[in-house]
């Protein structure tokens, strides 16, 4: 068995808003000039947090480490509802929101607590067909989608400021937390989109101990390898 080099393993990154995953795995294994380079779970553009990416033989353990569950936290916009239910879609409704408070909130979002049924987004990277969705989206096109099941642990607001609330939720892999936001608005009435997202832990990953993308851009692969988990105690 060949030895395990210091960068087979997983880097845990603090991903910004504005880059997509694929960028940032670019980056790294340009920049680092690692021949694979993957990471475990896209966030989207705006999106932030925590972002697993695994180097060289690490990306073996991709579907081990993929099937994790998730926490994540960020803001809902009451009244506007959005064709990709967060801000990078076009705003197809706009209404009043209804008097909304905290026990309002967590008694809605009790309801999507435990096992559900969920369907993907139009704008999203689901295939149909071989097709992803949002290229149908961006052409108009609105398909049957398969719902999936799910699973929320834990989904409660601590924080509403008028269109907006703060949540954070725990949840099995597959999740669309914009989905979530989108129902959400449905069953007040007022319609709501997904303002902001925020990815906090992926199993006992933590993005508390995640170094700053910008940060890693840096580094030297020396000084790198000092923060990449190594391959034997992912495995574990």
């Amino acid at each position: 068995m060949h030895a395990f080099d210091a960068l087979d393993g997983a880097l845990l990154i603090d991903k910004p808003a504005g880059p997509t995953s694929h960028d940032i795995v670019d980056e790294i294994r340009d920049g680092f000039r690692i021949k694979k380079v993957g990471h475990c779970g896209t966030l989207d553009p705006n999106a932030t947090g925590l972002l697993i990416m695994l180097l060289g033989r690490g990306t073996k353990l991709s579907e081990k480490l993929m099937s994790d569950d998730k926490v994540y936290s960020g803001w809902i916009k009451f009244g506007e509802t959005t064709n990709s239910y967060d801000t990078d879609g076009d705003v197809l409704e706009t209404k009043p929101v209804p008097p909304l408070s905290m026990d309002l909130l967590n008694e809605a979002a009790a309801g999507f607590i435990g096992d559900i049924m969920q369907q993907p987004p139009m704008v999203s990277a689901v295939k149909i067909g071989g097709v992803p969705l949002y290229k149908l989206a961006r052409k108009g096109l609105e398909v049957e989608r398969k719902s999936r099941l799910i699973h929320i642990y834990n989904f409660r607001f601590t924080q509403y400021e008028e269109p907006y609330a703060f949540f954070r939720v725990a949840c099995t892999k597959g999740t669309y937390v914009r989905t979530l936001a989108h129902e959400l608005g449905q069953k007040f009435g007022c319609g709501a989109h997904l303002a902001t997202l925020r990815r906090v832990s992926s199993g006992k990953f933590d993005v508390a101990d995640a170094l700053k993308y910008e940060d890693a851009l840096k580094l030297s692969a020396a000084e790198l390898a000092k923060h990449v988990i190594p391959f034997l105690k992912l495995a574990n």
